[in-house]
């Protein structure tokens, strides 16, 4: 906990920003570190790897943020729980995996959640967001701010009905 009681947060953005929409992980971890909330860690890679378990073990609570090439629009966003089993390697690995060593190796079970932003376009080798992706960007900062600086991150689950509602017109 922070000094303020508030839960620690770790925030990972991750995906390759070279391959079009596939950066919205990064795109979304650059916008929260700028808005310098207490409490709130922000780390954006490519993928996620093994070292990562020890960052997410260091916290109370995990978001993950990642693009999603199918799925709800804008975003959906969910809790997660460790795997066992979860295969990677030592290069990459899923969210899952990183949350089931924290638990293997540092005997720690942080709360965690997935933000899968809806993205269009990842074969391209280009940097930039396409707009659709870019628009779905802006409407899950808009949904996540607010949550991290609550830390009202199961109230926010319970929202998830109304939000894939609005967003199918």
């Amino acid at each position: 906990m922070t000094a303020a009681g508030a839960s620690s947060v770790l925030l990972v953005g991750f995906g390759n920003p070279g391959r079009v929409d596939d950066g919205l992980g990064p795109a979304a971890a650059a916008a929260i570190e700028r808005l310098e909330l207490a409490g709130v860690t922000v780390d954006a890679d490519y993928q996620l790897t093994v070292e990562d378990s020890y960052a997410a073990a260091a916290h109370d609570v995990v978001l993950f943020v990642d693009a999603a090439a199918r799925g709800p629009e804008p975003f959906e966003f969910r809790r997660l729980s460790p795997a066992p089993g979860a295969s990677f390697s030592s290069h990459s690995i899923q969210p899952e995996g990183v949350l089931q060593l924290a638990q293997e190796l540092f005997d720690r079970r942080p709360a965690a959640y997935l933000l899968a932003i809806r993205g269009y376009e990842f074969e391209e080798l280009s940097e930039g967001l396409s707009p659709r992706a870019a628009s779905n960007l802006e409407a899950a900062l808009g949904f996540l701010s607010p949550v991290l600086r609550a830390r009202a991150f199961e109230a926010a689950l319970a929202q998830r009905p109304m939000l894939e509602e609005t967003t199918q017109t």
